[in-house]
């Protein structure tokens, strides 16, 4: 690996590795926060790519220089679940970092390159709903709790998260 890896803006062929990402890092991360039957509910659910998410030029991955995604996230101007669209507020999405690469900014700089980007697209907030586990890593990079609530994974399993937002 290098000591700096590549971050770069996904495109549909990036699938396979966002999902193997996903598989990896969600499971093991949300554990100590969910309950073994939450998490065997909504994880099918969670750890498949989003195709307009990764097509949509506001999704971004940070690659090894083996290849190996190490960081995925980004952001859309449309609400998860609803579609729905506020000027000015972007929701950040489906952020993961490999276990294995925890601690060494990686999560920071994909969350970094969601606040440029969004901001150069003229948006003043962000908004995020968060799982219980990575609370603290959106506090610490500036985002306010707004309120506990139930995210409907797929539109039906109930998934305890955290709304939260952020001026930027």
């Amino acid at each position: 690996m290098t000591d700096h890896p590549t971050i770069r803006a996904t495109t549909g062929a990036d699938a396979a590795a966002i999902d193997a990402l996903l598989a990896v890092s969600y499971p093991r991360l949300l554990a100590g926060d969910y309950s073994a039957d939450q998490l065997a509910r909504a994880l099918p659910l969670m750890t498949r790519a989003k195709p307009e998410l990764l097509a949509s030029g506001t999704y971004f991955l940070i690659e090894g220089a083996d290849g190996q995604a190490i960081a995925a996230g980004g952001w859309s101007l449309a609400a998860p679940g609803t579609g729905e669209t506020e000027t000015g507020l972007a929701h950040v999405r489906h952020v993961a970092c490999h276990p294995d690469h925890l601690r060494c900014g990686h999560a920071r700089r994909i969350l970094d390159n969601i606040i440029r980007t969004s901001r150069d697209a003229w948006v003043t907030d962000l908004d995020c709903l968060s799982t219980l586990t990575a609370v603290p890593f959106y506090a610490a990079q500036g985002f306010a709790v707004i309120a506990r609530v139930d995210v409907p994974i797929g539109g039906r399993v109930p998934f305890p998260s955290v709304q939260m937002r952020r001026a930027i």
